[in-house]
């Protein structure tokens, strides 16, 4: 199988395009940091260096790309919000770094699903988006995005039975998750997130979500009435404080 993994060369995409890879699977990994893209080529991967916000470059390399059966779209990052200052630039980056780079790779990866056998699309976004989280006002609202991204193609690709699936972690320890500075509950290393990512696609999951002890909860507390789930989550950020 032909695999594309965005987001390379870091935290759970490394993960990802090492495992396919180990498993005996064409890999094209997709990422910024060199040393770690010529690691991944020195393992036998496709090791692509490229920058996702670049609308053209991005479009063009898809462009001369050959036909791809799972498409795991996983870059991303992650910044917070601190008021009472609040920082419009940094919700920009986000959306750019989050949203609007996924959208370019799923403009130039579904010609090459369409050729593909059994074709796959992945999103990876976040429980995050479940509820309105303190200081998440930037990555939890680009998660949100696509989820929404997401749920709508599985509805439109239908008729052109590409599979969709949206990928919500919790907690996973990553360079990322590591920059935190609050208790992150029910942590998971990148191997096991690998691990239930990769047997979620290959039983073609709508939804893979996980760790299920805490994406359960999360889930439970998206069906409390907002005005009492606001006012739980308003007495934490004070308790916090």
């Amino acid at each position: 199988m032909r695999v594309l993994v965005t987001g390379a060369t870091s935290g759970i995409g490394r993960q990802l395009a090492l495992d396919y890879h180990r498993d005996g699977h064409e890999v094209w990994a997709l990422g910024r940091n060199q040393a770690v893209l010529d690691e991944l080529s020195t393992e036998g991967m496709q090791a692509v260096r490229l920058d996702l916000e670049d609308r053209q470059a991005t479009l063009e390399w898809f462009a001369a790309m050959t036909p791809i059966e799972l498409a795991i779209l996983n870059a991303g990052s992650c910044e917070y919000v601190n008021l009472p200052h609040f920082d419009s630039e940094l919700v920009s980056r986000v959306m750019r770094s989050n949203v609007e780079s996924m959208a370019v790779c799923i403009e130039g990866v579904l010609p090459l699903l369409r050729q593909g056998e059994k074709p796959h699309l992945v999103g990876v976004g976040s429980s995050a988006a479940y509820v309105p989280l303190s200081r998440a006002e930037a990555y939890g609202a680009s998660k949100a995005a696509i989820e929404y991204m997401i749920k709508t193609l599985r509805i439109d690709l239908y008729q052109e039975q590409i599979d969709v699936s949206l990928v919500c972690p919790g907690f996973v320890k990553t360079p990322l998750t590591d920059k935190n500075d609050f208790s992150m509950p029910f942590r998971l290393s990148v191997g096991d997130a690998s691990k239930r990512i990769r047997r979620g696609i290959e039983k073609r999951q709508l939804e893979i979500h996980f760790p299920k002890r805490f994406t359960y909860i999360l889930k439970a507390l998206s069906l409390i009435p907002e005005p009492l789930w606001i006012r739980i989550s308003q007495r934490m950020v004070r308790n916090i404080g």
